[in-house]
């Protein structure tokens, strides 16, 4: 479930369509929440769908840490790739803004952390010295999205949180510990498929 205060826009010829904010969006605040309405696919249904929809599914899924392949249902599957974005996934299934989205910004995943299959160039953005997505950037920057989502976790008990109600009562609770600072984030590194192996 994406954000209330986001609206799926066309970016540019080159990029096609995106997902924008259209209110401000608090650093710490939740971005997005998987939900009942999203779907899991494990390999073998993968294979069992003919090309067309494998092409689909490569192109809208990512990969969960044991290897399943989730299709968001609304117009999160639109959200796009920064080297320097604005949205960080974390180990519970939900995604926070570590930063202020501003209205008419767009939402951004860094796809390393996405569990990619096959590894993709980019172009180049400032504040970057990566050009490529590679199945295996968990591994490598791990410890710089840790400390982003630390500092956004410092807000998450001070923003309003639309998505808070699709989270368990228990990852309510715990969550709200971590944002008060009385529990240890878990590292986003609980979120590697290990499956994907190290490509070089």
């Amino acid at each position: 479930m994406i954000h209330p205060d986001t609206e799926l826009r066309f970016i540019s010829k080159k990029i096609g369509y995106g997902v924008v904010a259209t209110k401000l969006i608090p650093k710490g605040t939740i971005t997005w929440a998987m939900d009942k309405l999203d779907r899991v696919f494990d390999e073998k249904d993968i294979q069992r769908f003919g090309e067309d929809y494998q092409k689909i599914l490569d192109t809208y899924c990512y990969r969960d840490s044991q290897g399943k392949f989730i299709l968001c249902w609304d117009i999160a599957r639109f959200v796009n790739h920064s080297f320097n974005s604005s949205c960080i996934t974390t180990a519970y299934d939900f995604e926070l803004a570590v930063r202020d989205i501003q209205p008419g910004e767009q939402l951004t995943d860094d796809y390393g952390y996405l569990n990619i299959s096959e590894p993709f160039v980019c172009e180049k953005e400032e504040g970057s010295l990566r050009t490529r997505v590679m199945p295996d950037d968990l591994l490598h920057f791990h410890t710089e999205w840790d400390s982003k989502l630390k500092e956004a976790f410092q807000k998450y008990n001070q923003v309003e949180q639309p998505l808070m109600k699709f989270l368990s009562p228990e990852l309510i609770a715990k969550t709200n510990l971590i944002g008060a600072g009385k529990m240890e984030m878990d590292s986003i590194l609980n979120c590697y498929f290990h499956g994907n192996g190290v490509v070089k």
